[in-house]
């Protein structure tokens, strides 16, 4: 199908605003153990919900860019190579605006590749499925080219660092898989708590993320044995029914306080979550 450049402009406003809708959805839920939320901070000492605002604020044009990358007529291969282009931009803007407090990084590689990809699947006729091959062609052999062959002799970049510690691709390894975590496993997670307020499933679903994700934030942070008690732990919470029940609900709490406490934040899980609620709205918006 052929698209007016006045309709296409319409609709790379439409995602973007998806976008924006699907991080303030991630920040906005509580609670949301050692997440910065509307009432705390969680385990975070630079940033609050404001600061999140303002970045949201400061990124919202540059989901437009991600978007309109995806109309162009170019290869996956290429379209990743122009967006990251665009995500150097975004994250400079990111930064300005927070003071040098990374909000959004981890997100703005996330979403900037599903925005594009989204906006090559509308603007190609294809279907919301289309979406993961897209992901997958744009990203084929990231792991090999930025993980496996790191020059040892550079300062690394903590998900770098991670990777020739503990061989955890991270982020990078997610994309180049076609985000299964999101495809496979969170947006049908998400569909079967409809039933519960739009916060409680938020939260039901970012925990839900937290059993399976190999989040480099909390290794970063701490150590691999720590990501797997934090896993164990969601995974107790779930199977007790997560915000589904009270007795998951003080579960979700008491870990909200424990986070905070030790200091624990499940940030990959966060941008996962925003990524889910992100590709719901689009799956909607295509179908």
């Amino acid at each position: 199908m052929k698209y007016t450049d006045e309709h296409k402009e319409k609709i790379a406003f439409n995602i973007a605003s998806f976008a924006i809708q699907a991080m303030m959805y991630e920040v906005s839920c509580f609670p949301s153990p050692g997440l910065v939320s509307p009432v705390s901070n969680g385990a975070h000492k630079d940033m609050d919900f404001y600061t999140f605002i303002d970045s949201t604020c400061a990124l919202s044009s540059y989901f437009v860019k991600f978007v309109r990358e995806g109309f162009k007529e170019v290869s996956c291969k290429q379209l990743f190579r122009n967006i990251r282009e665009i995500g150097i931009e975004a994250e400079k803007d990111m930064f300005l605006k927070t003071k040098g407090v990374n909000t959004h990084k981890g997100m703005i590689f996330l979403m900037g590749i599903a925005c594009a990809a989204a906006g090559k699947a509308v603007s190609d006729g294809r279907s919301f499925e289309a979406i993961r091959k897209i992901i997958v062609e744009m990203t084929a052999g990231i792991v090999k080219s930025e993980l496996e062959n790191i020059d040892l002799n550079k300062e690394l970049s903590y998900g770098e660092k991670i990777y020739v510690d503990y061989k955890i691709k991270g982020i990078k390894g997610e994309v180049e898989e076609g985000m299964p975590i999101v495809f496979d496993f969170s947006l049908k997670f998400f569909d079967e708590s409809a039933e519960l307020s739009i916060n409680d499933r938020l939260v039901h679903t970012l925990i839900g993320i937290m059993q399976v994700c190999e989040d480099t934030n909390i290794i970063h942070r701490h150590s691999v044995e720590i990501l797997r008690e934090v896993q164990e732990k969601a995974k107790s919470i779930i199977k007790a029914g997560g915000m589904k029940s009270c007795e998951g609900r003080e579960m979700i709490q008491n870990l909200n306080e424990e986070f905070i406490e030790k200091n624990i934040s499940p940030g990959g899980s966060a941008d996962i979550l925003g990524v889910t609620v992100f590709m719901d709205l689009i799956r909607k918006y295509i179908n």
